[in-house]
């Protein structure tokens, strides 16, 4: 049995006080949404992440970056349960809504927007650009209350 003994810390940073840019994983890990749920398994796990952000195109055929979603661990294990792995594409799977915050914004609004659309991840985008350049997950914010 692993034993661990955590030092009483006192000086603590509250969520409000923490950039989400200090906690955030910078970059991004992207597919298009014709990629199969295979490949986006594969991704996850060479990758060792639980989410990828899907992108595509609008109906005209234009690629157009602000349409896109999240294919997310729980994603591709709710589609493997129902037997429609093979079939699914992560157009078909990105269910779990691609809410954006902003790299200078507070972790106590990151886990504000986590709690109120119910989701553990968070694309963090530009706020000049609105492109993507890091996510942020529960446990960031974990990792965050546990260190500072």
């Amino acid at each position: 049995m692993t034993e661990f003994v955590l030092e009483n810390r006192t000086g603590h940073r509250d969520l409000d006080e923490i950039a989400v840019a200090e906690a955030m994983h910078p970059g991004v890990l992207m597919c298009r949404l014709e990629t199969s749920l295979r490949d986006v398994a594969r991704m996850m796990s060479i990758h060792r992440i639980h989410a990828v952000i899907a992108y595509g195109e609008d109906s005209d055929g234009v690629e157009e970056p602000g349409l896109w979603g999240v294919v997310s661990d729980l994603d591709l294990v709710q589609a493997a349960v129902a037997g429609r792995l093979e079939d699914l594409t992560a157009r078909g799977t990105a269910v779990t809504p691609a809410v954006q915050i902003r790299p200078d914004d507070t972790l106590q609004h990151a886990a504000q927007l986590m709690t109120q659309h119910d989701v553990t991840h968070l694309i963090v985008v530009d706020r000049a650009s609105g492109a993507p350049v890091g996510v942020l997950s529960t446990l960031d914010v974990a990792r965050a209350l546990a260190e500072w």
